[in-house]
């Protein structure tokens, strides 16, 4: 199970939105790169400055991250915007904005580079592996446990947590190897998806 099911309810929360900023000239790839800028500036703050109070950022922006990724995707698919250029810039941008956004967190203890990295690396395999789904006919890919919306959640929450209390218990030492083994397991549950389907 993931939360990238909810994603057909997000989506028609959004569609009069996205229908209004379609008239207005918005296009998905200008949706797209605002989202990465926005994540790489945030990531960016919080490595320079890595005080408890600006990690409230973190959850606020992951929902609104999340409504930026379905506005792009509804205008690609459902205004005529679609293109091989916007393809490449949700994969890009999704990866980069990814890594911006956890590694501050490797300046909170118990948290660390080492894990953080391991993180960062394994959710960068869960999108490649969903991406070579499409790339062999399959579609793209998006099978848990640990998929984007999944870790937004995750992530979301330890910034929540940093910023209510200043730091983070010792017990979520133990959130990193954890999101490592599920990290792992999405990426062997979308190798065999995207096997089963071909």
């Amino acid at each position: 199970m993931s939360i990238y099911k909810l994603k057909s309810s997000f989506q028609n929360l959004l569609r009069p939105l996205v229908g209004r900023l379609a008239a207005m000239g918005l296009t998905a790839n200008q949706v797209t790169l605002v989202a990465a800028i926005v994540s790489v500036a945030i990531g960016g703050l919080l490595v320079a400055r890595p005080e408890p109070a600006l990690f409230a950022l973190v959850p606020v922006w992951m929902f609104l991250r999340m409504a930026f990724n379905a506005v792009d995707g509804m205008l690609a698919r459902e205004h005529g915007q679609k293109s091989a250029l916007g393809g490449y810039l949700n994969e890009i941008t999704d990866v980069v904005s990814d890594a911006a956004l956890y590694v501050p967190f490797a300046l909170i203890a118990p948290f660390s580079l080492p894990w953080l990295t391991a993180i960062v690396f394994l959710a960068t395999l869960t999108e490649f592996v969903g991406v070579l789904g499409a790339v062999h006919g399959n579609g793209r890919n998006y099978e848990g446990p640990m998929g984007k919306s999944d870790r937004a959640l995750l992530f979301g929450a330890l910034g929540a947590l940093v910023a209510g209390f200043g730091t983070l218990p010792a017990w979520t030492w133990h959130i990193q190897p954890m999101a490592c083994v599920l990290l792992a397991w999405t990426v062997v549950n979308r190798v065999r998806s995207g096997l089963a389907e071909g």
